[in-house]
């Protein structure tokens, strides 16, 4: 039986979506500004870095519990969705609508995202957050916070919630951007995962060249934030763990839409871990994953088989001189 248990153990994690979006995602030839749009498909769907991780992480078999904030107003989406993934819901209710995104995808992979303020969250849903925060502690060791602030949370707090977990020995996982960025760095996450574009915002330093990435990641990483994970797109993931790199180059895809590559990316390392994989297996695994996600509208894993059969095209290369 104590195998049982360490087994389910391994496979619990808690997301966390502090605001929540409804994605209205729009498919078009081009974008046409200040003009009429014709849209060809269209998708309507719960959403939110963290609800996306989540869902990444249920198709790949992890138990979720997923908390934060929703509005009461339009939860039916978010409650399908839960139950349909399994997970536990630990949403805080609060008053008004949760927030509409509309992500317009061009034929050529550009997208246009246009994000709307979030619900307002007053001190009451705060207290019954940090209660909910304290009572997942006593059975979960992950923790993926990921996303935007609303309204009522100040970056102050998100960092708090972070030290909050690290004091209590929990894995943070950490993705937002900003002003939530740079404060919840200052708590130490156990990792980070900015894009290049994030990186160069927090910084004020361009990020051209792996040798940028290097020089601003390893200042971060004498914080004592123990993995430091950059996306670069279609040129793959750079890995700072242990005063050690790792880069990886994923095969040349055919994009489809980039929208939750980057929460898939998140999810796949946050698996990768909860399941001790070696470090090369590791990053190869959540590096094809993402890449996955590319090629089709939507976050999810239909098939674990094609992740596995990309892994094998995925390029793992420590990072020397010559990256320098």
């Amino acid at each position: 039986m104590a195998n049982v248990h360490t087994a389910k153990q391994k496979n619990k994690v808690v997301t966390i979506t502090l605001n929540p979006a409804l994605d209205l995602t729009g498919s078009l030839q081009t974008l046409t500004t200040g003009g009429v749009n014709l849209v060809e498909r269209s998708d309507f769907h719960a959403a939110g870095k963290g609800v996306n991780v989540a869902r990444v992480l249920s198709d790949l078999g992890a138990q979720v519990t997923v908390t934060g904030f929703l509005g009461q107003d339009n939860q039916e989406l978010f409650c399908q969705l839960f139950e349909d993934m399994g997970a536990v819901d630990r949403f805080i209710r609060v008053a008004g609508s949760t927030r509409i995104n509309v992500k317009l995808v061009e034929k050529n992979g550009a997208v246009s995202d246009i994000n709307f303020p979030g619900v307002t969250v007053n001190a009451q849903a705060i207290a019954q957050f940090e209660q909910a925060l304290d009572e997942l502690c006593v059975d979960h060791d992950f923790f993926v916070l990921a996303g935007s602030l609303p309204n009522g949370v100040s970056p102050e707090m998100c960092a708090n919630w972070i030290r909050k977990l690290r004091a209590n020995g929990k894995k943070v996982l950490f993705d937002s951007s900003r002003a939530a960025l740079a404060a919840g760095i200052d708590a130490t996450p156990w990792l980070i995962k900015p894009n290049d574009e994030e990186l160069a915002d927090f910084s004020g330093q361009a990020v051209e060249t792996h040798k940028d990435v290097i020089q601003i990641a390893e200042q971060l990483g004498n914080k004592g934030i123990d993995n430091i994970v950059v996306s670069l797109g279609a040129k793959g993931v750079m890995w700072l763990n242990q005063g050690e790199w790792l880069a990886s180059k994923p095969p040349k895809m055919t994009v489809v839409s980039t929208v939750g590559a980057g929460d898939t990316l998140v999810a796949g390392l946050c698996w990768a871990h909860m399941q001790q994989m070696e470090k090369t297996q590791l990053l190869s695994f959540a590096t094809a994953l993402s890449a996955l996600a590319v090629s089709q509208v939507g976050v999810g894993v239909p098939d674990i088989e094609e992740v596995r059969t990309l892994q094998q095209q995925v390029e793992i290369n420590p990072i020397s001189s010559e990256f320098e």
